[in-house]
């Protein structure tokens, strides 16, 4: 019953890890009572260890669980590293591999500044780390490539630099830095950085539901893209057995989003998108000068939950998408309280495995609330083409609409950087943080595989056609 389509056994230790802890949760018991039935679902009998021993793996199977529960061990943030899982990779910075040729020239210990460069007997170089500044001109020098700059995954994929080594070995976040974008959590490859879960909480919400209280499940649109052997109306049936009152397109709060943002645009002169919060964060940390510039209208999840809660106060809303980034906007400064919970398209998959529904096998329950535009809001560009729209039905006389696409942060670095010089050529930022968009998210099942082709299906699907 296990989705065919996780990218990594990462992903797939993580689901097991969330199911179990679910269907624990489902049947009144405490996750950490029934642990070994927990790890033996989750290590099986027969595969590969995750680390150098069952007993490590179980450890590490245990901070997984805790994460799994909402909290972990009373630390602030969304994205955590867990010491013992990440305990494999080697110290960050230059260092000397197999290809060093013991040369005569020694052009490596030559160039450098601080003496950090020792030659061997048999003439082979290493680093002495006490005196490396790691300047990069023992790499430069080398005529053989054969010193590296060897930086950790998450390191690497941190656009903010957020991550750094400490003492003891193992990563650490600087949350004031983190941009919550998920990507350190998608490209280490021992899943030692992970995501703090809502999972146990939302199934307590179902369970312990008050008369006359609802809880809406808020679906986004990239969800086109993630079971692709099923129809999205078998998705949302899925939704609905699992114990949610009512499913709501997320896409239709993108229309509103549109017509308001195009608006916005047209009074201000220049802004920049507000949709994708580790982009807007990304200002606000990297380009602090440009604030005032990022869109006040709110992001399609906040303006769907505040339009639910305008009909029914008591309403318990759960947004579900492909984002991270998503579970820290519900408490940035003046959102709290709009959305209750946030799920991932993998956490959501947990859910309903963890009550044995089979989703192919389910009657669609068709949604049809929303226009393409709104629906093209889960790839690159799909913002942009949605705003060029409003525009169109707004009818606005004696308006240029020059907008700018950025896929991905190196994209989003490059175009603030000439906004903030004002260089820029446009009066538009669409800002993903994500290559692709949130259809490649990383909470989603699918993500470097994934194609358009399903989302375009979905937009082609939509009844109404336009913003409207």
């Amino acid at each position: 019953m296990e989705p065919k389509l996780f990218e990594s056994k990462v992903d797939v230790i993580k689901y097991r890890v969330l199911r179990e802890i679910s269907r624990a949760t489902w049947a009144g018991q405490d996750p950490f009572h029934v642990f070994h039935q927990v790890a033996q679902a989750v290590i099986k009998k027969g595969e590969p260890p995750m680390s150098c021993c069952i007993y490590k793996d179980r450890a590490i199977i245990a901070e997984k669980m805790t994460i799994g529960l909402g909290e972990y061990h009373g630390q602030r943030g969304t994205v955590h590293v867990v010491p013992i899982a990440c305990d494999e990779c080697p110290k960050s910075g230059h260092m000397v591999t197999d290809l060093c040729r013991a040369c005569v020239a020694h052009l490596c210990k030559e160039s450098c500044l601080k003496n950090a460069i020792n030659i061997d007997e048999k003439g082979y170089a290493h680093i002495d780390k006490n005196r490396c500044v790691e300047c990069g001109r023992c790499a430069a020098a080398c005529k053989y490539g054969a010193i590296t700059n060897m930086r950790r995954p998450c390191e690497r994929a941190c656009p903010t630099g957020a991550i750094s080594m400490a003492s003891t070995g193992e990563a650490v976040i600087d949350h004031d830095k983190c941009i919550v974008c998920g990507a350190c959590t998608y490209e280490c490859p021992f899943g030692a950085t992970n995501d703090l879960s809502d999972i146990v909480t939302v199934i307590n919400d179902i369970k312990n539901k008050k008369e006359g209280r609802k809880i809406y499940a808020m679906l986004a649109p990239a969800v086109a893209s993630q079971y692709p052997e099923c129809t999205t109306g078998q998705v949302v049936t899925a939704i609905l057995k699992v114990g949610f009152d009512e499913v709501v397109e997320v896409a239709a709060g993108a229309d509103a989003v549109a017509l308001i943002e195009a608006e916005e645009l047209k009074e201000k002169g220049f802004i920049t998108s507000s949709c994708c919060p580790a982009f807007t964060e990304y200002i606000r940390i990297e380009f602090p000068e440009l604030v005032e510039h990022i869109s006040s209208t709110p992001s399609p999840m906040m303006y769907t939950a505040k339009k639910i809660k305008e009909k029914d106060p008591n309403a318990i809303v759960v947004f579900i998408g492909p984002c991270i980034g998503k579970k820290y906007e519900k408490r940035m400064p003046g959102k709290e309280g709009v959305v209750d919970r946030v799920l991932t398209f993998l956490e959501l998959t947990a859910l309903i495995h963890s009550k044995d529904l089979e989703i192919m096998k389910l009657e669609p329950t068709e949604l049809n609330e929303a226009s393409p535009f709104g629906r093209g809001f889960a790839q690159s560009s799909g913002l942009t083409a949605a705003v060029e729209e409003a525009v169109k039905e707004l009818e606005f006389k004696d308006f240029e609409f020059k907008p700018v696409i950025c896929n991905g942060i190196a994209e989003c670095k490059a175009a603030l950087l000439k906004a903030k010089a004002g260089k820029l050529d446009g009066n538009f930022i669409e800002g993903m943080a994500c290559e692709g968009g949130c259809v490649r998210g990383n909470g989603t099942l699918l993500n470097k595989r994934n194609t358009p082709m399903h989302v375009q299906k979905y937009m082609d699907e939509a009844a109404k056609r336009t913003l409207k």
